[in-house]
Formats: structure tokens, C-alpha cells, sequence
């Protein structure tokens, strides 16, 4: 079910405060996980390519969860674009990116939050036209500290920092100018999805929700 996102990258990110990083195991549990995360008032949701459930999990989403909006994440190769376009993601999320990559994403017309770690691979995509990038992986390649220091010198660019990121130091993050939202897993931890506690889930949903002050 190919799909033409609704949303540009900016929009997206700007749908919220918190866009959760979902490995999604089993397919049966993609729906009712969605629809818990939705229930909490998250509606970007971020379905990496980690595992062999994926594809089909973000089909299902698409197809059955009107309010959400669905992207792929952990890209990393040309040919994935096109078969996560296809399964219904409205966006595309990578962990960095190689021209190859951003060539077939641009041909291909889907929003784009490519990873970055440097001034600059920011600076090689701000040339190609991208204004919005993922910080990856923000806690390890200087986290809070980077994003200040990039404000001034990259003052066009927006980050959604990812990797390291907690309930915690979330809202640190969101104060800052150039984050339009930061990336987490803790929304939805294994123990939560192993029981299939989707009230837990939503109720850690509605405090990331509430993150930005």
C-alpha cells in the first residue's frame, strides 16, 4: 500500500514532543501498541527495520491506525526505501547517511530524518537542501553539550536528538531552540510489550506527551 506522506519532515517533528523508537518483534503486537501510544496522545511513531516483524508491522499501522503517523526507521540501504514507501511509512529515519542513500530517499520524494554526528555531515546535508536531521547517537557524540554548540554556527538546521535520551533528560533537550523533538525507546520497554501491558504503555505515552513545557 505505497503512500504519499500527508506531512513534510518539519510537520512531523513537529507533532509532538517524543517520537518513540519501536522494535516491534511480533506482528500481532503492532496494532494494539499503536493504538495504546495514540490512546496517550503520541501519534509519531518510528518502526525500525531491526527485525523481521517490521515491514508488515508498519503495514498494518498504516492501514489500521488512521491517527498515527508511521515511518520506517534504521535505514541504511537504497533498496529499503522503496519497500518501506510501499508497507505505508510516511517518513524515513536512517542512523547517518551516504549519498547513495539520500539520492534514492529525494528521488523518491519521502520525508527524510537522516542521522548525523557532525558539523559536518549536518553542513553535507544542509547543502542538499535538508533543514531537519537526527542527532545519532546523541548521548555519545556529546549530547546537550553538541546541540548548543551547533546553534550558533548551523542556525538553519533543526535536531531530533536520538540514542542515550531518557524521560529525564528529555526535557532538557526540548528547551533547547534547534530540537524540534527527541527520539526514545523508553516509551515502550520489553517487559511492557512481554505482557502486553498497553494501559502501562499509554500512560507512559501521556507523560511523554506532557514533556514539553
Amino acid at each position: 500500500m505505497s503512500s504519499q506522506s500527508k506531512y513534510g519532515v518539519g510537520e512531523i517533528l513537529a507533532l509532538g514532543p517524543v517520537v518513540p523508537v519501536l522494535i516491534i518483534e511480533k506482528v500481532e503486537d503492532a496494532l494494539p501498541l499503536a493504538e495504546a501510544l495514540v490512546e496517550g496522545g503520541v501519534r509519531v511513531l518510528e518502526v525500525t527495520l531491526r527485525t523481521e516483524a517490521a515491514l508488515a508491522a508498519i503495514e498494518i499501522i498504516a492501514a489500521k491506525v488512521p491517527d498515527a503517523v508511521v515511518g520506517a526507521g534504521t535505514v541504511v540501504t537504497p533498496d529499503q526505501v522503496g519497500r518501506v514507501q510501499d508497507a505505508g511509512s510516511q517518513f524515513i529515519v536512517s542512523p547517518g547517511c551516504y549519498p547513495a542513500l539520500l539520492d534514492e530517499v529525494l528521488a523518491k520524494g519521502v520525508p527524510f530524518l537522516p542521522g548525523t554526528a557532525t558539523p559536518s555531515e549536518v553542513m553535507a546535508l544542509q547543502a542538499r537542501g535538508l533543514r531537519h536531521v537526527k542527532l545519532f547517537p546523541a548521548e555519545a557524540v556529546g549530547g546537550l553539550k553538541l546541540i548548543k554548540s551547533l546553534a550558533s554556527p548551523l542556525p538553519g538546521v533543526t535536531f531530533c536528538p536520538t540514542g542515550g535520551i531518557t524521560v529525564k533528560t528529555a526535557p532538557d533537550y526540548l528547551a533547547q531552540p534547534n530540537v524540534a523533538c527527541v527520539g526514545g525507546s523508553w516509551l515502550t520497554p520489553a517487559d511492557l510489550v512481554a505482557a502486553k501491558d498497553w494501559a502501562g504503555i499509554t500512560k507512559l505515552a501521556r507523560e511523554a506527551s506532557a514533556l514539553r513545557g
